[in-house]
């Protein structure tokens, strides 16, 4: 419970009932976490993406074994809106399927863990993809991927890529971890 609503409530009727009959105040004393959040730390360690590729900010929910949702904040700054488009910046979709893409593999590595120094996922094919909205500087993009399927190291996922709650862009993933090879 915020806390504006717990001080309001403690004025007026003291402590939070233990049961008041119709469920249970736990959604209001605490925010449920389905799975660990991870920061940048954390996302950099699991991908081996840096900037300005990297197009993940930070996991807000991962339920192990079934989905993921993520952020990325769009910002002018960015290098691509500079030739995309001048005088109307326009988040190129296949940088929204690529901020899809890097979700997925962050799912993956939380649902089965590897080793990113000695595996790398690697993105096989975007099926059923469709663009529904503008991504504009400013807007948060919000980033949520299912498994849809997962057989030995084939990953088959469902992403959607929202702004304000609406859907900017959507496609079903293919990836595959594979192992690394080493630099020559």
């Amino acid at each position: 419970m915020p806390f504006v609503a717990r001080t309001f409530w403690h004025a007026f009727w003291g402590s939070l009932p233990a049961d008041p009959g119709w469920g249970s105040f736990a959604s209001f004393r605490e925010v449920r976490v389905e799975g660990p959040v991870l920061d940048i730390a954390r996302i950099l360690a699991a991908l081996p993406h840096r900037y300005p590729f990297l197009l993940v900010d930070r996991v807000v929910t991962v339920v192990k074994g079934e989905r993921i949702h993520a952020y990325k904040n769009v910002t002018f700054n960015e290098g691509f809106f500079q030739g995309h488009f001048p005088g109307n910046p326009v988040m190129p979709g296949v940088l929204q399927l690529e901020a899809l893409a890097q979700a997925g593999a962050l799912l993956a590595h939380e649902s089965a863990p590897f080793d990113p120094s000695q595996k790398v996922i690697l993105l096989l094919a975007f099926d059923e993809v469709k663009f529904r909205r503008v991504v504009s500087p400013g807007d948060r993009l919000d980033l949520h991927v299912a498994i849809e399927r997962q057989k030995g190291s084939f990953w088959r996922l469902a992403g959607q890529a929202k702004v304000d709650g609406q859907l900017a862009s959507e496609a079903e993933i293919m990836a595959t971890i594979a192992d690394r090879k080493e630099q020559k």
